[in-house]
């Protein structure tokens, strides 16, 4: 049995394979159309023309249903693992709310395009790294709670290593952005999507821009950490039948059938 067949361990490997996948498509799109400039786009502006643009709002779509089959996955793990733990019950709660919330981000992130609804968009994409980070502490947090009763401490070390270089990498983009549109580069920034070297507050833009990606590439080392833990897991579906028929008849006891969620067939 390979390995992304044990339990549900494919589906963090499906999240990280897919959302790099939407990535790079869409920039060697841009890229070749000559859209953007090759050096560090923001990863927005890769989606944000056609035809880059639909490739690019339809593959993030099916990477935010990934993140929350992962997310919710996640969820019933630890709880099942921690059944009367309350301080762990109401972390992990917490959690899958954060998650959710930084899903529906990547969603707005997707269909929203920066130059055409730039305020939307910005909370999109606050909503998706911001939420997201939390949710990556949260689960830190988490496994520190449970280890090492649950699993060994180094599952615990990466996460927060991991944790750290999200949080470098959003404090970078913060700060810089800040000064970056604090007005003293003129107003057109928000709609540029070539910048040279000459340019205003190009250092600033180059330290974003590099600070986006590291912070992306830090969501796919955090979901790859799932990896095994997910081959421990795997959910069944229960189908509860009220009658033997779909009639408006009075419900009689039926057989009830319990399945895999997902086959292993498929």
């Amino acid at each position: 049995m390979w390995w992304f067949q044990q339990g549900l361990s494919f589906l963090p490997s499906a999240v990280v394979i897919w959302t790099a996948a939407a990535f790079i498509f869409s920039y060697i799109m841009a890229i070749t159309l000559h859209h953007v400039d090759p050096a560090l786009p923001y990863i927005s502006d890769t989606g944000t023309v056609a035809p880059e643009k639909c490739l690019f709002g339809a593959m993030l779509n099916i990477a935010t249903v990934l993140c929350i089959a992962t997310i919710y996955v996640r969820y019933k793990q630890v709880h099942a693992l921690n059944p009367e733990e309350s301080r762990i019950i109401k972390l992990n709660k917490a959690g899958l709310v954060l998650g959710l919330l930084s899903c529906f981000g990547l969603s707005v992130v997707a269909n929203f395009q920066k130059t055409a609804f730039f305020v939307v968009h910005v909370c999109g994409a606050v909503l998706t790294f911001g939420m997201g980070s939390l949710y990556m502490f949260v689960q830190t947090i988490l496994s520190y709670q449970m280890q090492p009763k649950i699993h060994g401490k180094q599952v615990f070390w990466i996460r927060l290593l991991v944790v750290i270089w999200c949080g470098v990498s959003a404090f970078s983009m913060l700060t810089c952005s800040s000064l970056l549109h604090s007005g003293n580069f003129g107003t057109d920034i928000i709609q540029k999507l070539h910048w040279n070297p000459e340019d205003r507050g190009y250092v600033l833009h180059m330290i974003i821009t590099a600070a986006e990606w590291s912070m992306s590439f830090s969501f796919f080392g955090f979901f790859l950490t799932y990896i095994r833990d997910f081959q421990k897991i795997s959910l069944r579906v229960e189908a509860n039948l009220h009658g033997l028929t779909l009639y408006d008849t009075a419900p009689c006891p039926v057989n009830n059938e319990r399945t895999r969620l997902l086959s292993r067939d498929l």
